[in-house]
């Protein structure tokens, strides 16, 4: 058989290297935010964020209170205004699109669900509203519940269901639009935490089979950390930083990121030596310089800050050797957490570290108590230099 007669079988010719680069730029760019601006009066509660969502995506706005979030969110659903910028999806433009016309879905925190209907009336009822025929709606809607594992329940009134069965049936009406863009608000805020951690793991497994491409909004780390696959987190309508869950974490940016996401030890100082592969810096925290294990850019006596998460400190009853990262303290609170606890310890110049230490290394040494003397150190690629 010729390649010209296998390209005809396969059903389509081979696409020119030009072809793939754009249709990945294309995947890579599917929902792009650029320059967006939106002011209330004369407060700006986003200020120009410029964004890029890759298809098939779980990304996850996440911030306190105020800081611009949820108006991002509200504004690609058409819900708010843009005083400047665009937003395009799949490379169309929405600003000329009304809510109902994009090609959006969101998912209320609240999951806004109409009391007097069925299940089954709930996921149907958009369809409803754009005129599908009712053969393909009776299948979309039961392949729908299948998805979310609610068909058993679809004669049932939301009263008659669980918070989490009334997240999943939320999701159900959301998904059987076949929306390019599904955006969740809060998505978990209604549910106990021990629901809410087995169905954060669930949400993903069902975006992940159907493929739609996701915007959350959250104020919870952990639930940013563990749903999504990249992150952005926002202060004041900005964009702080942007990557990955282990990227932001392992990796901030500043000293908001560090301590916004997670817990951290900040120590304060200055630069006095700095070299390509590290970096010695002066605290009056410490009775020795601390050092960290690459280089970066500045002048010597620079002021910056070192974040050392509590998981990368040890605790030691013995005085640690070498001649850097450690101090001396003593245990003032002791908080149990079950497969670990978190020790805090005052050091001799006045500082609190926190230091989490697993069950299994309290096993190895003899735990130490309220008021006992100890050691704190952490290795040169514990801590990160930040400079802003």
């Amino acid at each position: 058989m010729s390649s010209d007669q296998s390209g005809a079988l396969a059903g389509a010719a081979v696409p020119s290297p030009g072809l793939n680069a754009e249709a990945g730029d294309a995947a890579e760019n599917f929902v792009q935010i650029v320059d967006i601006v939106k002011k209330f009066g004369e407060t700006a509660a986003v200020k120009g964020v410029n964004l890029s969502v890759k298809k098939g995506e779980l990304f996850a706005l996440l911030g306190s209170s105020g800081c611009g979030k949820s108006t991002l969110l509200r504004m690609l659903a058409g819900l708010e205004s843009i005083t400047s910028g665009k937003i395009l999806i799949d490379g169309e433009d929405l600003a000329q699109l009304p809510p109902y016309r994009r090609p959006v879905n969101m998912m209320f925190q609240s999951y806004a669900l109409f009391p007097h209907m069925t299940v089954e009336a709930n996921v149907a009822f958009g369809l409803k509203q754009e005129g599908v025929p009712k053969s393909e709606l009776k299948d979309r809607v039961q392949t729908a519940l299948d998805l979310v594992q609610m068909g058993r329940f679809a004669k049932r009134k939301p009263h008659q269901l669980s918070g989490g069965q009334q997240q999943r049936v939320a999701l159900a009406r959301s998904l059987v639009k076949r929306p390019k863009l599904l955006l969740l608000d809060e998505p978990m805020s209604a549910l106990d935490k021990q629901i809410r951690q087995r169905t954060q793991i669930e949400l993903v497994n069902i975006l992940d089979k159907v493929g739609v491409t996701c915007m959350m909004v959250t104020h919870d780390q952990e639930e940013a950390m563990t749903m999504a696959d990249r992150l952005a987190v926002m202060s004041e309508g900005e964009i702080i930083q942007l990557g990955t869950p282990h990227e932001v974490y392992e990796y901030p940016n500043s000293r908001f990121s560090a301590e916004f996401i997670g817990s951290t030890n900040l120590f304060d100082g200055n630069v006095v030596e700095d070299e390509p592969d590290h970096v010695f810096i002066e605290t009056p925290d410490l009775p020795v310089r601390l050092y960290v294990s690459h280089g970066i850019t500045g002048p010597l006596g620079m002021p910056v800050t070192i974040s050392v998460r509590p998981e990368r400190i040890a605790l030691t009853r013995k005085p640690p050797e070498g001649a850097y990262n450690w101090g001396k303290g003593v245990v003032t609170n002791i908080a149990y957490m079950g497969g670990y606890s978190l020790y805090h310890v005052k050091l001799d110049a006045g500082k609190t570290v926190i230091a989490n230490v697993t069950s299994l290394a309290l096993t190895e040494i003899d735990p130490p108590t309220w008021g006992d003397e100890v050691y704190v150190r952490w290795s040169a690629s514990a801590g990160v230099v930040l400079t802003s």
